[in-house]
């Protein structure tokens, strides 16, 4: 094909965009790795908040406890990710904050299924994510 993205006239002269596929498949896989990294910073972000908050408020500790307790009785979430966050709840307030706040993979993968939803006031999320987009834009 030579050119990886043209455009071509029909018959009728409508332009059309012709699309190299591996091209295409490329550009996607780049926009899904960009999209997934941004959704990690923005859940490591929040931790981070979450994290302060539990030094103002240890009742959230208990409050996640709970919720991870539900989700053993009840299934709703895969028991591997359950007995997971178990294991980090039951450590002490500053063990928590320090697995909640790691960059490292397997504390990613946890923070996708938090028993903290809900613990930020909604203003004050929305203000993390606020400075959060400034950084990026600043950068």
């Amino acid at each position: 094909m030579g050119a990886t993205l043209r455009i071509v006239a029909l018959i009728d002269s409508t332009p059309c965009l012709v699309v190299n596929h591996q091209v295409l498949a490329g550009i996607l896989g780049k926009m899904q790795a960009v999209t997934h990294r941004l959704a990690e910073e923005r859940s490591l972000a929040l931790h981070r908040e979450v994290a302060r908050q539990l030094r103002v408020r240890p009742e959230l500790l208990k409050i996640a406890r709970d919720r991870v307790r539900g989700w053993l009785e009840s299934g709703f979430v895969s028991r591997t990710w359950a007995e997971a966050w178990d294991d980090v709840l039951a450590g002490s307030l500053e063990e928590v904050i320090a697995r909640i706040t790691d960059p490292s993979e397997r504390s990613r993968d946890l923070r996708q299924t938090s028993p903290f939803a809900g613990a930020i006031d909604p203003r004050v999320r929305w203000e993390v994510l606020r400075r959060l987009r400034q950084r990026k834009v600043s950068a």
